[in-house]
């Protein structure tokens, strides 16, 4: 069964069973309900979900974010790829060179089905490019360097302004604050705050009294340093953006600027015919051109407004699938470490394929359209 021997499948299942136990009983749900406090090697960071990027570091003023460090990740494991594969080829290919063509051919027979021949060699590098730029980043996420594995911590202590005595504690250990936010009231009624964001360290009690400039808390922050390109907002939107402006391209180069203008967003002909009929006092004839002159004109101001929405549909459907998928496993790990997180990593296989091929897709799809000649829609062929 499934190529293993009955003892060694039933081996599989018990270690599956203890560390899934295992991490029931040491996770945070074990934790909460029997009180135990699981080994340091057993517990998993609490998610934090940070929906902007966090910049790691400055490059000339320029903050270098985690999500940008994986998408430069994305980029030489990509270039790698195709240049080993690439460097020394042959006419009968090595796995990774027939691996590589293999999949080239497949994308491209893909595009070919929908745009033809000779569309599809003109489209096939950007649709290309975009899917696997969003497959990679996707999938490459998932391995054990992104997330809470690696991650840059900045630690700060919130200090007491003036000498006094503890009126109230505003948070408690282990909560995440705010730069600014009130950790503590004094007495006299100063506040001590946070002076960065993180999660709180020690804390002192009511009626502690505090000298001026005392650590009264100590902050820790920390980031991972490898995030999904896919989660910040930028990326899909950058996405959205090249394929929106190369779809209008494809379109005017196609068809002519003027008459894809004309054609599709801005159908003003038959209207302006159709007045000026009425104005040389052809009233039948006027009339029934006004009323699908107004109907043209209505739709290709539908036509505009719908090709901008589609980059907001475009950018929102990537990265809310992407990010969902990201906290989910975090919250799984969390939850239950070790066992639990393992079917939701083959879900997000699964969402990822699906992601790069519905963004790759569909602009294969708008782009066809795009260079088909609107004026010859009701001609029978």
């Amino acid at each position: 069964m499934l190529g293993c021997s009955t003892r060694m499948l039933v081996g599989i299942l018990v270690v599956v069973l203890a560390l899934f136990l295992a991490g029931l009983v040491g996770g945070a749900i074990g934790s909460s309900l029997f009180g135990i406090e699981a080994p340091s090697f057993m517990k998993f960071p609490q998610p934090h979900v940070e929906l902007p990027a966090e910049a790691v570091f400055e490059l000339f003023g320029f903050p270098i974010t985690n999500t940008l460090i994986a998408s430069w990740f994305t980029i030489i494991v990509l270039v790698a790829i195709f240049y080993a594969a690439t460097r020394k080829m042959k006419l009968i290919p090595g796995r990774l060179q027939g691996l590589v063509e293999a999949g080239m051919e497949l994308l491209l027979n893909f595009v070919e089905s929908v745009a033809g021949k000779e569309n599809g060699r003109r489209f096939f590098p950007v649709i290309a490019t975009i899917f696997l730029f969003v497959i990679f980043n996707a999938y490459l996420a998932l391995l054990p360097l992104f997330g809470p594995s690696i991650v840059r911590t900045e630690q700060a202590e919130a200090k007491a302004p003036i000498a006094g005595i503890v009126a109230s504690v505003e948070v408690e250990e282990g909560d995440r604050v705010e730069e600014g936010e009130v950790i503590y009231l004094l007495e006299s009624g100063e506040e001590i705050t946070a002076p960065i964001d993180g999660e709180v360290g020690h804390l002192f009690s009511v009626g502690d009294s505090v000298a001026a400039n005392d650590a009264v808390a100590s902050i820790e922050n920390y980031w991972p340093l490898f995030r999904s390109a896919n989660t910040d907002l930028n990326m899909p939107l950058a996405f959205a953006l090249m394929s929106f402006i190369f779809v209008e391209y494809w379109g005017m180069r196609a068809l002519g600027a003027t008459r894809y203008l004309t054609t599709v967003f801005f159908n003003f002909g038959l209207l302006l015919q159709s007045l000026k009929q009425l104005l040389r006092g052809k009233i039948r004839p006027a009339l029934s051109g006004l009323v699908t002159g107004v109907i043209n004109a209505f739709v290709g101001i539908l036509e505009l407004f719908s090709h901008f929405v589609r980059i907001i549909s475009f950018t929102f459907r990537l990265f809310g699938n992407m990010t969902a998928g990201e906290i989910l496993l975090l919250i799984a790990a969390f939850l239950i470490p070790w066992v639990m997180p393992v079917p939701f990593y083959g879900l997000e296989i699964l969402v990822g394929f699906v992601q790069a091929l519905i963004f790759a897709g569909l602009t294969l799809v708008f782009a066809t359209v795009a260079v088909t000649p609107h004026g010859e829609e009701g001609e029978v062929s």
